[in-house]
């Protein structure tokens, strides 16, 4: 499942990232979402999802949401 259908406040744990670019792969690393890490979907936005990962709230896009793997 992705996390592009998760529900609103439950906490889930990344088990893959499948972005398909490495650029891409290290910024989410240095955010913290990475395989084992728990985040959570706080809201769904018509352009987005803003979710919690750690002590941080990032705003990220649909397509980028489908590649993270829960």
């Amino acid at each position: 499942m992705d996390l592009s259908v998760a529900e609103i406040g439950k906490e889930y744990i990344v088990k893959d990232i499948l972005t398909g670019d490495d650029e891409l792969n290290s910024f989410l690393f240095s955010l913290g979402c990475y395989s084992g890490e728990p985040i959570t979907v706080i809201a769904k936005k018509r352009g987005g999802f803003i979710v919690a990962i750690k002590d941080a709230r990032y705003n990220i896009d649909k397509d980028l949401a489908k590649s993270i793997i829960i």
